[in-house]
C-alpha cells in the first residue's frame, strides 16, 4: 500500500486527454482529470465492515490499511456511489469527509439516495442517477451503467463509465454479476481501460466472468478489483490473468497497487 497525502492529489497535473487513477483498495478510486476535477468513487478509508462481519460470521477485517484518511476527500468535486452497502457507502467515510467540510455534489442511484439522507446528507447536495444516465461535473462525465445486484436489499446498483473529453473513457464496475446486457452496453461505449470486480463469494463476478466481459468489450486494459481487503472474500487476482490466456487476451492484464498513481493517456 502506498499512502496518498492531500497534496498529491491536489498537485498531481494530468496531462490532456489522459485520466489519472489512484485505487484505494476492494471498489473504491480516487480519478482525476486534466481540468482538475476529482470525483471519488465508492471510497471505504475506515474498517467500519468488520463489526458487520463478525456478527455474520464473516472475517472482514480489512487486510491493508486505507491509504488516506476521509477528511482527506474534503477538496474533492465529486463523491459517486454505486450502491448502498457499507464496503462502498460507508457511514464512517462519509462522516469524516463532512466534518473536514465536504459537502458533495454526490451522485447515487434512488436507494443509496435515499440512505445517505438518512444518514444526514441533504437531499439538495444529491443527483440521483440510473442505467444510462449522464452527470458532468467540468470535464468529466459519468454514465452510470446496468448492474445485477447480490440480493433484494438494493436493487439500484450501478458502475460508471467516466470519461474525459477528448480523452479516454474508464468504466468501473461497481458490485455486479455477469450480464451479457452489461457486456453489450458497455461494449457500445468503447472504454478504454476497465475494472471489473472478481469476488464471486458474494454473487458478483468470477474471474472467469470478468475475462469473458473482457472478451465482449475489448478494452485496452483490464485492472481488477473487490479482491484484495476483507479475508472472508480475498481472490487471487491472477485467477483473472489465467482466464484472460485462455481467451488470448493475457496481454491486457494488469493490477495496481493501493495508493500507487495510474495515468492513462489515449494514444
Amino acid at each position: 500500500m502506498q499512502p496518498i497525502h492531500p497534496d498529491d492529489l491536489k498537485n498531481t497535473v494530468v496531462p490532456a486527454g489522459a485520466i489519472t487513477l489512484w485505487w484505494l483498495g476492494q471498489g473504491s478510486f480516487l480519478c482525476k482529470s486534466p481540468g482538475g476535477k476529482i470525483v471519488a468513487v465508492d471510497p471505504y478509508l475506515s474498517n467500519s465492515c468488520k463489526a458487520i462481519g463478525d456478527k455474520a460470521g464473516y472475517d472482514m477485517d480489512r487486510r491493508i490499511p486505507p491509504p488516506l484518511a476521509p477528511s482527506d476527500l474534503a477538496g474533492i468535486d465529486l463523491y459517486a456511489i454505486t450502491h448502498s452497502h457499507q464496503d462502498h457507502l460507508d457511514p464512517e467515510t462519509l462522516q469524516g469527509y463532512r466534518a473536514a467540510g465536504g459537502s458533495g455534489p454526490y451522485l447515487a442511484p434512488a436507494e443509496t439516495r435515499e440512505k445517505l439522507q438518512s444518514l444526514g446528507v441533504p437531499a439538495e447536495q444529491i443527483v440521483m442517477t440510473w442505467p444510462n444516465h449522464v452527470h458532468r461535473v467540468g470535464d468529466v462525465s459519468l454514465r452510470a451503467t446496468f448492474a445485477i445486484p447480490l440480493g433484494g436489499d438494493d436493487l439500484t446498483h450501478v458502475g460508471y463509465l467516466i470519461s474525459i473529453d477528448n480523452g479516454p473513457t474508464i468504466w468501473i464496475s461497481g458490485d455486479t454479476g455477469y450480464h451479457e446486457l452489461i457486456a453489450a452496453t458497455v461494449a457500445e461505449q468503447r472504454p478504454d481501460v476497465i475494472f471489473p470486480v472478481i469476488n464471486g463469494t458474494f454473487r458478483n463476478m468470477t474471474p472467469a466472468d470478468a475475462a469473458r466481459l473482457t472478451e465482449v468489450i475489448q478494452p485496452k486494459i483490464v485492472i481488477p478489483c473487490h479482491y484484495d481487503l476483507f479475508p472472508a472474500n480475498a481472490v487471487s487476482p491472477e485467477l483473472l490473468r489465467s482466464n484472460l490466456r485462455l481467451l488470448g487476451l493475457a496481454d491486457r492484464y494488469q493490477t495496481l497497487e493501493q495508493g500507487e498513481p495510474f495515468t492513462y493517456q489515449r494514444a
